[in-house]
């Protein structure tokens, strides 16, 4: 895995090097991944059983390199183009491979992310089993691209891996969510949406779907009835289909499906009754996108860039991943640089202000750390893993005693939010199990730590 830093960043990740990880048979792309959050129980087959983060760094195994790169080392957006390890070189390539939507950063100047360079890589943690762990290894094991640390407002940790650097966007799967849930919840701040409105309201085609009889706030929250399987390892889920008409995913010969996410999503059939469990569906995210762009009379991109992206003063701009018609992804299509995930991050920290100014309410940030309903979600099929937690406005809360909360994407993509320790921590991953109960256990032992490391 080669290393990069931030120019400042005071050394490199040595013990990597060192680490004993046991390369073995490659696992699928993902099994049984219902939720970005993990929501299913993690893989029978322990994650130190995969290849090595050291051995699957996509310029260690010659990923699109030369001109042109040899056959073999192609990739290119056919079916299985996504499959580890292909998705460590993918996943900072998007726009290469499928037609997307810049989020334009404006102007004017990038914000100043001040930095107070420390050494976290040796900071030790217990993993789930009882191994002693350090920061460093939690990296590998969880195959982070790149990882930045902010404390008390400043940069204290930066680092990149593979094919990702300081310029380069990552796709933040179901990390874009959680834009799509404040962007709705600013928009009801401001009284141009209303999240006890039936979705018909704004989206009269929903009539007749799943959808029909809903509210928007259930749609906020997931705790919608959908037939939708989001189950990654069955290769007839919906989930595919839903990919295959966004253009997600390249479309077998002879394709006739849905064209478009807005042809998918009026497929859509109930079932089991709404407001009962939260149930998380990527689907959700779509239609509150579609329930956005209606409300403000904007695309997803341009309502991105005006109310978060140029005021918060992004470095570069990001983009979205598109349909056959230019419909932007809501439920997974956005790419980011790294640091400007940080400053969205920071913006939800700092209750919506950031760069001088108010850019988020900070009522809406309340209502996001308040949670959601703890008793819907205990119903649900994540409680198991994330037991005591809840979700509002497309945000995972963990009603934790740091008040911590998250956005969270497959592959180990994240924002992690620690009120108490005035802590952010952002990462993007290429994690060989799309399903983030793989990397959970060792994700949150090491950021905890992190947090009480920093805050004594």
């Amino acid at each position: 895995m080669s290393l990069k830093t931030h120019p400042e960043s005071a050394r490199p990740w040595c013990r990597l090097a060192c680490l004993a990880l046991c390369a073995a048979s490659l696992p699928a792309w993902s099994q049984n991944a219902s939720s970005a959050a993990g929501a299913t129980p993690a893989p029978t087959a322990a994650v130190t059983t995969v290849a090595a983060a050291l051995e699957t760094d996509p310029n260690r195994l010659g990923w699109m390199q030369g001109f042109p790169p040899p056959p073999d080392k192609q990739i290119t957006h056919v079916p299985g183009a996504d499959r580890f390890p292909r998705n460590r070189w993918l996943f900072s390539h998007i726009r290469e491979l499928v037609p997307t939507a810049s989020v334009w950063r404006g102007a004017g100047p990038a914000s100043v992310l001040p930095r107070a360079e420390r050494d976290l890589g040796a900071v030790q943690f217990t993993d789930a089993d009882g191994t002693r762990r350090t920061f460093d290894e939690m990296l590998a094991l969880t195959y982070t691209d790149g990882i930045l640390v902010m404390h008390k407002g400043k940069v204290i940790y930066e680092r990149y891996f593979g094919a990702l650097d300081g310029h380069t966007p990552h796709i933040a799967m179901s990390v874009t969510k959680s834009f799509v849930g404040t962007l709705a919840a600013m928009l009801a701040a401001e009284g141009k949406l209303d999240p006890a409105a039936p979705v018909t309201r704004y989206l009269p085609e929903m009539a007749g779907t799943a959808y029909g009889d809903a509210t928007v706030r259930q749609v906020m929250d997931m705790t919608i009835g959908v037939r939708y399987s989001e189950d990654y390892a069955d290769p007839k889920a919906e989930v595919w289909d839903y990919a295959r008409a966004g253009g997600m995913l390249a479309r077998p010969a002879g394709y006739n499906g849905p064209g478009t996410f807005y042809d998918f999503l009026k497929t859509l059939q109930k079932e089991g009754g709404h407001d009962a469990v939260f149930a998380y569906k990527t689907v959700n995210a779509e239609v509150l996108a579609w329930i956005v762009r209606r409300a403000s009379g904007q695309p997803l991109a341009r309502l991105l860039s005006e109310r978060i992206w140029q005021p918060m003063g992004a470095e570069q701009d990001a983009y979205f991943t598109v349909d056959s018609i230019g419909t932007e992804s809501g439920g997974g299509g956005l790419n980011t640089t790294l640091r400007d995930l940080a400053r969205f991050g920071e913006t939800i920290r700092g209750n919506g202000r950031f760069n001088g100014k108010q850019i988020i309410p900070a009522s809406v940030v309340a209502d996001i750390r308040r949670g959601g309903d703890r008793e819907q979600f205990a119903r649900s099929a994540s409680a198991p893993v994330l037991p005591g937690w809840s979700y509002r406005d497309m945000w995972w809360v963990s009603h934790d005693s740091h008040g911590m909360f998250q956005a969270a994407g497959i592959h180990g993509q994240r924002i992690y939010i620690d009120p108490k320790a005035e802590l952010t921590i952002v990462r993007y991953a290429s994690h060989p199990v799309a399903g983030n109960a793989a990397n959970n256990p060792i994700t949150f032992r090491a950021f905890r730590a992190l947090a009480e490391t920093l805050m004594r």
